[in-house]
């Protein structure tokens, strides 16, 4: 792998897997860990529309040795520093419930279990981030897809009943949120609002990008889709 390894549905298992080792060797009993994987990671493990991730978010739930642990594993493999990232636990799509709500996938190194978010549960945590510069909006309609494609329709009933449980009233969604997803489901044609709504992202990426450097002193996490959604529409 490079110096600036990215991470994929193809090396996913082999970093988990190497993780889980180089935990147990540190620990030098079997000590359990978790991780309950959430965001992009979860949309490569369950879905085939994503190439990669630059991170994987998580709920670590293990000794202190995790951290040496990843930091070999980076070195290793030439990621990114904060590869495995429990940051978004301070963010607002974070809720305890999320382990309940969560389902397994592997085991790795007979140590480390990886569980995930998936389906309607992941499409909730999605539009309570709400953020249209990153991968939030088409990973929505990219699951709705994928779900719809193999015969596993969600519903808005179903995407209201997770927010529901993960966030204790529907209302807690963003209204911004709560408008885009009723607005999804009037349109039958996924796969052309999966390319806008991605080519949307990038352009507001880009965008945020030269405007973090002109106006970071101006920009907060509570206006920013605001600014970005502005510029949209001029375009």
């Amino acid at each position: 792998m490079s110096a600036e390894t990215n991470l994929t549905k193809e090396n996913l298992d082999i970093i988990f897997r190497e993780l889980g080792k180089q935990y147990r060797k540190l620990v030098r009993k079997n000590v359990p860990a978790e991780l309950t994987v959430v965001g992009g990671a979860a949309v490569l493990i369950s879905y085939g529309f994503r190439d990669m991730t630059n991170d994987i978010d998580a709920i670590i739930q293990a000794g202190s040795a995790m951290k040496e642990a990843a930091d070999i594993v980076r070195d290793k493999f030439g990621l990114g520093n904060g590869w495995l990232n429990s940051d978004f636990v301070h963010t607002s799509s974070y809720t305890d419930k999320l382990a309940f709500y969560s389902v397994p996938y592997k085991t790795f190194s007979n140590v480390l279990s990886v569980r995930i978010i998936t389906g309607e549960y992941l499409i909730a945590m999605k539009l309570k981030a709400g953020r249209i510069y990153k991968n939030d909006i088409s990973d929505i309609i990219g699951i709705l897809l994928f779900e719809r494609n193999r015969g596993n329709c969600i519903s808005l009933d179903h995407i209201m009943a997770a927010s529901q449980k993960l966030y204790d009233n529907w209302e807690n969604i963003p209204e911004r949120s709560r408008n885009f997803i009723i607005s999804v489901f009037s349109d039958n044609d996924l796969e052309e609002l999966y390319g806008i709504y991605r080519n949307n992202e990038i352009i507001a990426s880009r965008q945020l990008d030269a405007l973090e450097v002109k106006y970071q002193d101006i920009l907060t996490k509570d206006n920013v889709n605001d600014v970005l959604e502005a510029l949209l529409r001029k375009r």
